[in-house]
């Protein structure tokens, strides 16, 4: 999928067409873009990508590429072509075996695999954000790279509304060949609850048998064996038994059994793959074991604990692999200590506004707003000292500054955030307790509102405009811990890969007072993100969605104008 192209000042903007057009991608291309003067030729991603790598070269300093867009603008594989073309500029010619610029380019396949999803705006969307760091030698030559990636959302492990997609590997999975299938105890993507909650099984023009293979195959080039990729996919395969296992009433009061026989089997088949004992699974779904100064109480849970519990422990699972993988191809590309300097390619979730906005539009939003200022500050930064040095008769222009939006979500204390893990520190904390809180302390904050009637919703003024969120979930959303039970029992499986996903913790991190929050982990992962960001010169690609159909050859003008209002134009329309 690949793009219109224009310049607003030396910002690209590129549209996504929603085809492929691979003529404008080859090498040929390439060639054509290497050493051009900016503006020479047609606007294109390449001459950016040029651009970027000669300031780096040539100014010996660090540059990055922040490539942003609402979802489905094309983010995803403009950073892809950003990643080619730096790939064939310092690519070494000649080298035996697997090279960095390789392994940094198929690292992509292997990521969304496990890290995008289908969703109602785009069908490979980035569930997740990623900064690749490119590092190159002082011949300018690629010598290292590192991927740092961003708050995969994890509820989507569980929950899936029609008409999106849970993440491709389950789905590639189902569509492995046959011994696979067999292997794993897979079969019809149908008969999986954390599938089935939407009836979309299939994305257009992608052939999920053919991705599972093409997967496989990047997995070896960047370095995961062969045992690995086994491992990985029994830990998927056991995810999708684990959501099968249901949950009824028990004898005593407040307590649960498995359901029926079908539920047993795939209690089995999940322990099986897990390598763990079925009894001990069982017992980590249906009880809670709580620690008292009298010793420890056994807790049992109701069919509804029993399956929040069973999700709890679908979603860490998920998470830790996806970490996991991340960490793997990292120590398998390999870090240069000695680079000369880094080009930085930030490919982050867009704006979002849906119909229910939950934890995860929140820290979207705030990494968006965080952008926002950083653009704002460059752009009028530059634009203003180009007026001075072409001696251009102007006065200051002063531009919207977001700083009150920034302070309402993470300022501590006293923002969002803070408000929240506050909440999620108390036992008796309920979203609504943390809702009218939230109404109290912001009631006269000019960017936060009240819907009418609202008990639980919330509205932020965004740059872009008002998200309604709701604020049903957020407790369970923040809390970052893994239940001590499923932290004991995957510790113990006989799956090394398994168990080495849930390390031993040392024994005074593993109290339970210990509380480590979602929401604050994030806020200063992208503290840390904008800290990098600030050490380098930075190039602007805006993405823009043509239509929301996600079909070539149409142009909603008013839909085009509205992305470019909340981005570029909003910054440079106000002069």
């Amino acid at each position: 999928m690949t793009y219109e192209q224009t310049y607003t000042g030396n910002i690209l903007i590129a549209v996504n067409p929603f085809r492929r057009l691979p003529h404008l991608y080859d090498v040929h291309m390439m060639e054509q873009y290497k050493g051009a003067a900016f503006g020479e030729l047609s606007p294109h991603l390449f001459a950016v990508a040029d651009t970027c790598y000669r300031a780096m070269i040539n100014e010996k300093g660090s540059q990055s590429i922040l490539v942003s867009g609402e979802s489905g603008a094309g983010k995803t594989e403009t950073t892809k072509m950003l990643m080619r073309y730096l790939a064939f500029m310092g690519g070494r010619t000649g080298t035996e075996g697997r090279t960095v610029e390789q392994q940094v380019l198929e690292s992509n396949p292997v990521l969304e695999a496990f890290g995008n999803a289908k969703t109602v705006k785009n069908n490979n969307s980035s569930r997740f954000g990623k900064f690749v760091e490119i590092q190159f030698d002082k011949y300018g030559k690629i010598s290292g790279a590192a991927i740092r990636t961003y708050l995969l959302e994890r509820s989507r492990v569980c929950q899936v509304s029609d008409p999106e997609r849970n993440y491709h590997c389950f789905y590639m999975l189902c569509a492995a060949p046959p011994e696979d299938v067999k292997k794993f105890k897979l079969g019809d993507p149908r008969q999986f609850h954390y599938l089935n909650q939407s009836s979309c099984y299939e994305v257009a023009n992608v052939d999920d048998a053919r991705e599972y293979l093409e997967t496989r195959n990047a997995m070896d080039i960047v370095g995961i064996s062969q045992e690995e990729q086994e491992a990985i996919f029994r830990v998927v395969a056991a995810i999708l038994h684990l959501g099968n296992i249901d949950f009824i009433k028990g004898k005593d009061v407040d307590s649960s059994k498995l359901k029926d026989d079908k539920s047993l089997n795939h209690l089995k088949t999940a322990a099986e793959l897990l390598k763990c004992d079925e009894t001990s699974l069982e017992a980590s779904l249906c009880k809670r074991v709580i620690v008292t100064p009298d010793g420890n109480i056994t807790k049992p849970l109701d069919p509804a604990a029993a399956a929040l519990n069973r999700d709890a422990l679908a979603k860490t699972i998920y998470s830790r692999l996806f970490d996991w993988i991340v960490d793997k191809i990292n120590s398998s590309i390999g870090q240069d200590p000695n680079a000369e300097s880094l080009i930085g390619v930030l490919d982050i979730y867009g704006f979002e506004s849906f119909k229910i906005n939950s934890f995860e539009q929140l820290c979207i939003n705030l990494t968006n707003e965080k952008l926002q200022q950083h653009f704002n500050q460059h752009v009028f930064k530059m634009e203003q000292e180009e007026y001075t040095k072409e001696e251009i008769n102007w006065s200051y222009v002063e531009f919207v500054d977001n700083q009150d939006v920034l302070d309402l979500i993470e300022k501590k204390p006293g923002g969002i955030i803070a408000l929240l893990d506050e909440a999620c520190m108390f036992p008796k904390s309920t979203h609504e307790t943390f809702a009218q809180k939230m109404y109290q302390i912001y009631k006269a904050h000019k960017r936060f509102s009240k819907p009418k009637l609202a008990r639980t919703d919330f509205t932020i003024n965004h740059y872009a405009g008002d998200v309604t969120y709701q604020a049903d979930y957020f407790l369970d959303k923040n809390k970052d811990y893994v239940v001590a039970e499923h932290q004991a029992l995957l510790d113990a499986s006989k799956c090394s890969f398994v168990a080495n996903l849930f390390p031993q913790l040392p024994e005074e991190s593993s109290k339970q007072s210990k509380f480590s929050s979602i929401g604050t982990r994030f806020k200063q992962q992208l503290q840390s993100l904008m800290e990098t960001l600030n050490t380098t010169e930075p190039h602007y690609i805006r993405c823009v969605k043509p239509n929301t159909v996600l079909k070539p050859g149409i142009f909603e003008n008013f839909n085009v104008l509205n992305q470019l209002r909340c981005g570029v134009s909003q910054s440079l329309m106000s002069h």
